[in-house]
C-alpha cells in the first residue's frame, strides 16, 4: 500500500519528456519532487507560474513564491511568472499535456468530483473546472477510500461534479486504473496489495485483464 508520496511517485512516471504539466493542489504538487531528472518538463500552475521546481527546502523558502495551493515552491532555470488570464489561456487553448489532480470521487466513466461537499463552505472551483474541460490527459491521485473504508471510485459520482467523462487513469494507495469503456481496468497494484483487497475497495466496475503486476517503484 501506498502513502501520498507513493502515489505521486508513481504518477511521476507519466511525465515524458517535453511535456507541459499543470499540478493541482494536494498529492498532485508532490509529483514535481519524483521526476527523472534527465526529463525535461514543465511545471505550470494557474497562479501564473511556468517552470515549477519541487519544494523547497526548510529555511529556503520565499514567501513570495507559491504555487496555486499557496505553498511555496522553487523554480527552474528559466521560469517565468505571468497573470492568471495568461495562465488560464494556456490550460484553455489546450498547451498542457498532462494535467494532475486530486480527487472526491471518480465514476466509472471518468467524470470527477473535486470541488465541493454539500453543507461545507467553499471558496469556490476554481481552475479544476477550465483544467478538467481543455486537458486530453488527466491523471487522479487519491485515496481508494474515505476516511470511512467507503469506495471513492464509484459507478457514478454522488458529490457535484467538476468534469464529465475526462479522467483517463486514476492512481490510488492500492492500484493504478485506466478508464476506459466506462469502465476501470486494473493495470498495476501498489506493494503488498492483492487484486482481492482493490476489488474489495472498487464500488465501481473492476475489469481485471489476465495478471496484473506489482507496481515497479
Amino acid at each position: 500500500m501506498l502513502d501520498k508520496n507513493g502515489i505521486a511517485k508513481r504518477i511521476a512516471k507519466e511525465v515524458k519528456n517535453g511535456y507541459y504539466v499543470n499540478l493541482g493542489i494536494g498529492i498532485p504538487t508532490l509529483v514535481a519532487n519524483y521526476v527523472q531528472e534527465e526529463l525535461e518538463v514543465e511545471f505550470q500552475s494557474e497562479n501564473g507560474v511556468l517552470g515549477m521546481g519541487p519544494f523547497p527546502f526548510e529555511g529556503e523558502e520565499d514567501p513570495d513564491i507559491i504555487n496555486a495551493g499557496k505553498q511555496t515552491i522553487t523554480t527552474m532555470p528559466g521560469a517565468s511568472f505571468f497573470d492568471s488570464a495568461t495562465s488560464f489561456s494556456m490550460i484553455r487553448g489546450k498547451h498542457v499535456h498532462l494535467t494532475i489532480l486530486g480527487a472526491m470521487e471518480v465514476a466509472e466513466n471518468g467524470d470527477i468530483a473535486n470541488w465541493k461537499i454539500p453543507g461545507k463552505m467553499v471558496k469556490g472551483m476554481g481552475g479544476a473546472m477550465d483544467l478538467v474541460a481543455s486537458a486530453d490527459n488527466i491523471i487522479v491521485a487519491m485515496m481508494h477510500t474515505n476516511k470511512r473504508g467507503e469506495s471513492k471510485l464509484l459507478k457514478k459520482c454522488s458529490l457535484p461534479l467538476t468534469g464529465v467523462g475526462c479522467v483517463t487513469k486514476v492512481v490510488t494507495n492500492l492500484a493504478v486504473l485506466e478508464i476506459k469503456n466506462n469502465q476501470f481496468h486494473l493495470l498495476e497494484r501498489a506493494p503488498g496489495v492483492s487484486i482481492e483487497d482493490v476489488q474489495n475497495a472498487t464500488e465501481g466496475t473492476l475489469i481485471i485483464d489476465g495478471e496484473v503486476p506489482e507496481m515497479n517503484l
